[in-house]
């Protein structure tokens, strides 16, 4: 069981990198193809909106047809889209388009990969077994947000294009050793058909549509004002500090690396109090609106750090609580269908980040960011007039999961299921878009 679990930690490791490892490469990539600061931003964007389009629909079909069955075919279309995107660069004068097509099949492939590891994890795995493993997942994912800034700066000093290869190194073999040397436990699993997922997802929404829709719009808007914020950093330590090289990805690695350890501890310190999670939420969003006013404010690195770093701690603070919310808001049958939803919305609010600070970042500095502040606000907003947890989090059964992962739900698919013979599968999963 050992190696087989081995094999898994290594998918959130390398699902992760898919955004954050070109984020250091962003300026080189400027210069050698002569883009724009939104056309860059493309780059994230033609990831995560296919990402986010396929997460639900993997998710279902790796009910119907296995986890291996999706799993490794979409680690192979990952690895064969940064191929793509490495050899365009490598042989043609204008590799541009091409460089979009790859990533759109990487987004496509990587919405078939961690959330379906937390699934096998969570069939292979019961009890404070179950817990340990999908939290030994997490932990992997984490380490790959702190090491993939500092990976892509490294490659970006070999060649701009370097990074493209690595995602085809590293993700096809592990593709290979998912198919031949990790087995699914074999049982039924539950057959919902399109109308059946339909319906059962329009019935929770009747319920609790507007909390819901507050939390997503919560998780996004952080998502797409941290994301935005890095691709701004990524520039403006080069145009302005002469920061370059692995130093620039150990510098963009620092807001990051205070939002993982913020989210591994808030998710800690949540566990059982619900009365904490919406201040939770409503704390980090206060943190990410009131650190992008400093920023529209103030000049120099430190400042520039300091607050980075600061939105950073308000993500990594909210983030836990938003994912109790939303997995306690349905019982276990219905799970999946609302995490699946919210892991699009997060995967959509990192696709428009870059490129919208990139079509504003040309105009006042203190515009981008008082308006970046507003949109937090609009989410807090939202947050306190419509998300009353007592309410939320009311199952039908009465019965939910608690949350104590670096910034995902420990339950992943299959996690608080009913282990008796013929009884179906819990296919709940979250997970980091980037």
């Amino acid at each position: 069981m050992l190696l087989p679990f081995a094999i898994l930690a290594m998918v959130p490791f390398i699902m992760v990198l898919g955004n954050s490892m070109l984020i250091p490469v962003f300026p080189l990539l400027e210069e050698e193809l002569k883009l724009s600061q939104f056309q860059v931003g493309l780059l994230v964007t033609a990831f995560s909106l296919p990402a986010g389009i396929v997460i639900p629909f993997a998710g279902a079909l790796s009910d119907h047809v296995g986890r291996k069955t999706v799993m490794a075919p979409a680690l192979l279309l990952y690895g064969a889209g940064g191929l793509i995107a490495g050899f365009a660069s490598l042989w043609l004068s204008r590799p541009f388009g091409w460089i979009l097509a790859g990533r759109i099949l990487q987004g496509v492939g990587a919405g078939g990969t961690y959330q379906i590891a937390l699934a096998l994890t969570g069939d292979l795995f019961q009890g404070p077994e179950r817990a340990k493993a999908v939290g030994i997942l997490e932990a992997a994912n984490g380490l790959g947000k702190m090491a993939s800034p500092i990976a892509g700066a490294a490659l970006g000093l070999i060649i701009w294009f370097a990074p493209f290869f690595a995602y085809g190194i590293l993700a096809i073999p592990i593709a290979l050793l998912v198919w031949f040397l990790v087995q699914e436990p074999a049982k039924r699993r539950n057959q919902q058909s399109a109308k059946e997922y339909l319906a059962s997802l329009s019935g929770i929404f009747k319920k609790k549509a507007a909390p819901l829709l507050a939390c997503y719009l919560a998780g996004a808007v952080g998502l797409f004002l941290l994301f935005g914020l890095l691709s701004f950093i990524s520039d403006e330590l080069e145009a302005s500090y002469r920061i370059t090289g692995v130093m620039k990805g150990l510098v963009l690695a620092i807001p990051v690396t205070a939002m993982t350890i913020t989210s591994y501890t808030s998710g800690l310190a949540l566990q059982q109090r619900d009365e904490w999670l919406k201040p939770a939420v409503a704390a980090g969003l206060v943190a990410v609106g009131a650190g992008l006013a400093a920023l529209g404010l103030t000049t120099g690195l430190r400042a520039l750090l300091a607050w980075a770093s600061f939105m950073g701690i308000g993500v990594g603070v909210m983030l836990p609580a938003l994912n109790t919310l939303i997995t306690g808001a349905t019982d276990a049958q219905e799970r999946g269908l609302i995490t699946a939803l919210y892991g699009t919305v997060r995967f959509f609010g990192v696709a428009l980040g870059p490129p919208a600070f990139g079509l504003v970042q040309g105009g006042s500095r203190l515009a981008m960011f008082l308006i970046g502040a507003a949109i937090a606000g609009v989410a807090l907003l939202a947050v306190l007039w419509l998300v009353k947890p007592a309410r939320l989090m009311t199952a039908s059964s009465g019965a939910r999961k608690k949350v104590s992962s670096l910034e995902a739900p420990t339950h992943a698919p299959g996690a608080g299921v009913d282990e008796r013979p013929g009884a179906s599968s819990d296919p709940s999963f979250d997970y980091w878009p980037f």
